[in-house]
């Protein structure tokens, strides 16, 4: 290549250093050229050109990851440029793939207690098909063989595997992997390549229990989730939770459901290995997708559960989950159209360290030690009527047992001690720093939001909404004790754009909610540097499910994504900034996972076709959304 060339080349990188670019797949070649790629050229404006949904004139997209969006790029000086995305998995579950060590691992597989493979009915290790929470980071004094480029981490979590080779649904009875794969960034393109999987050995914490979304600290680790809590009070007696244990342990009996439905924490070595805690004071509630503040104290929390709540904890020192506050939100309804909107109060539920909380649990505290429980009606003044897990209970609380209550029976304390105990399953949660707003999904709006049972009642959509909240500081707990942060939820509301819509009767593809708005809204991730908040869908209310990008700026909504019919999207995480490239990660989980009616027009046509994609349904994708510049 002669000087000129090179020359505009290193230019062009440097444009690319300060822009907010999404990886280049087909790398450089056409961008390359005019003037246009002055060093000093900004971005100044992002926009996202929506793409159509499939449908069954081109079966094959419906069946697989279709990208058919592109992204325009404005710049300082007025010009433009189209980039039209893509989609690259680095693998599909159940691939054989390098572990670091001259060896092959299992994408996606299951490892018990002793971190041997876990075995399916067919005498093959078990895999999953239900990839969840990611992250993206970078180390700076990160070194793994096999790197050619840059190297960047992903960590991926493993929610669950749906069903055995038998067919028989496995949902919660496998202990959840967490994988950190090792990835080379080519510096020039921003492509990243597997180059090492490695499993995190997760015996030191018993296990894990349904772990779905997840987010990056602002501290550079993966903060995981444990998802439906098991219910202490039945553990001994439900079939799930005992499946679980066995497979574990061997033992039907031998886990205690208190070392579940806490928060883990992934800490990346900078040899691509990884180590992994929990944090047992930050509430045992159906943890879903946890934001992190730019305080590095304040995290909220959205709750995936019918009775679910809004939760806040506040640590002692930044950076450090170990000790702190738990609070739980109080709604105040000041509008009850369509998905309502409410003031958000707060009730400290109290203060704990995680080694306290563990040490009663490693004590062997049962939960008839904390309180009583009764499913019907005791008629006994003393028991106070809650919802839980959209039943009906009776509690009473021991004498001197707050403190066990609040961190290990959290759901039933909050709703004991006045908290609205009455969302439906509020999943994903992310912050816009710069307007001092966050975000969390109610993925359905219904049931215990609409039937007056608690002081949420509103209308719906069953399609869901994504609700938008205002963060303040000096704000005081019920007791009138100062709440010590600056971004405290003040008020929920959902924008306009961001509410789904309910169809009266199916549509001709079998669609029951509205197929260019959001329906059951799952992930969120907000990119600072792109003004765009990205929503991954989870919808029983749309054939295929969708990613879709909102400018917070315009109010343009824009679906960038389809996902294989009947699989969810996941994995989503915004990144703004890796060696000067940006990513959108995205993965999917449970392909041709058919409902009916949803998927009866469908199915015929599609699930030979997703069949043939995802390992007869046993596997799911992992990757990211790329980006190529249109040539001409």
């Amino acid at each position: 290549m002669n000087h000129s060339v090179d020359s505009s080349r290193r230019n062009l990188l440097k444009f690319i250093a300060g822009t907010p670019l999404l990886p280049l797949a087909g790398g450089l070649a056409g961008m390359v050229s005019s003037s246009v790629f002055a060093a000093d050229l900004k971005a100044s404006s992002v926009r996202f050109v929506p793409m159509d949904a499939p449908t069954l004139s081109n079966p094959a997209e419906m069946a697989t990851t279709t990208v058919k969006s592109s992204m325009v790029v404005n710049y300082t000086d007025g010009s433009s440029k189209t980039f039209k995305l893509g989609y690259k998995p680095f693998f599909v579950t159940g691939d054989m793939v390098a572990d670091g060590k001259g060896g092959q691992i299992l994408a996606g597989g299951y490892f018990d207690i002793n971190n041997q493979p876990i075995m399916n009915t067919n005498g093959k290790q078990f895999f999953s098909d239900c990839p969840d929470g990611s992250s993206l980071l970078s180390l700076k004094d990160a070194k793994v063989d096999g790197v050619k480029g840059n190297p960047v981490f992903a960590v991926v979590q493993f929610e669950y595997t749906s069903r055995d080779a038998e067919g028989a649904d496995m949902y919660g009875k496998l202990p959840s992997p967490i994988a950190i794969l090792s990835l080379d960034q080519n510096p020039e393109t921003g492509e990243l390549s597997l180059v090492k999987y490695h499993n995190v050995d997760t015996s030191g914490v018993h296990g894990l229990w349904i772990t779905c979304g997840a987010s990056l600290s602002p501290w550079n680790t993966h903060l995981s989730s444990e998802e439906y809590e098991p219910d202490a009070f039945k553990a001994a007696s439900d079939e799930q939770f005992q499946g679980y244990s066995k497979h574990l342990y061997g033992d039907a009996s031998k886990a205690n459901p208190y070392h579940y439905g806490h928060l883990p924490e992934v800490t990346v070595n900078p040899d691509g290995t990884g180590t992994v805690q929990k944090h047992y004071g930050i509430g045992r509630i159906s943890h879903e997708l946890v934001q992190v503040m730019p305080d590095e104290r304040t995290v909220l929390m959205g709750d995936d559960a019918t009775n679910g709540g809004l939760f806040m904890y506040v640590a002692d020192k930044a950076r450090d989950l170990s000790s702190g506050n738990l609070y739980v939100g109080k709604w105040t309804q000041t509008s009850g159209k369509g998905p309502g909107a409410g003031d958000i109060s707060w009730i400290k539920l109290g203060h704990a360290t995680s080694d306290e909380i563990k040490a009663l649990v490693d004590g062997g505290i049962k939960p008839t030690d904390i309180m009583e429980v009764a499913y019907k009606d005791p008629s006994d003044a003393s028991f106070t009527k809650i919802g839980f897990g959209g039943k009906p209970n009776w509690v009473k609380l021991k004498p001197g047992m707050e403190k066990a209550a609040a961190f290990l029976e959290t759901h039933r304390y909050a709703a004991l001690v006045g908290g609205t105990l009455g969302f439906t399953k509020m999943e994903g949660t992310t912050v816009n720093i710069a307007d001092k707003r966050a975000y969390s999904a109610m993925s359905y709006v219904y049931k215990t939001m609409t039937d007056g049972s608690n002081d949420i009642h509103v209308e719906g959509p069953k399609a869901g909404a994504v609700y938008e909240h205002i963060l303040q500081g000096g704000q005081k707990d019920s007791e009138g004790n100062a709440i010590d942060s600056e971004w405290v939820s003040t008020h929920m509301e959902p924008p306009a754009a961001l509410i789904g819509e309910d169809l009266a009767k199916a549509d001709a593809l079998g669609n029951s909610a509205h197929a260019d708005k959001i329906a059951n809204p799952d992930n969120l991730k907000f990119s600072e540097k792109l003004r765009t908040l990205f929503i991954g869908e989870d919808s029983g209310n749309h054939v295929n499910n969708f990613l879709w990008a909102y400018n917070v700026d315009t109010k343009e909504l824009s679906r960038i994504l389809s996902c294989p019919a009947g699989a969810e999207s996941t994995g989503l995480h915004a990144v703004d900034e890796i060696n000067g490239w940006t990513y959108i990660m995205s993965n999917l989980q449970h392909p041709g996972d058919w409902e009916s009616p949803l998927h009866d027009v469908v199915k015929d046509t599609l699930d030979p076709l997703v069949r043939a994609n995802y390992k007869d349904r046993f596997g799911a994708a992992v990757g990211y959304v790329t980006g190529m510049p249109e040539l001409g």
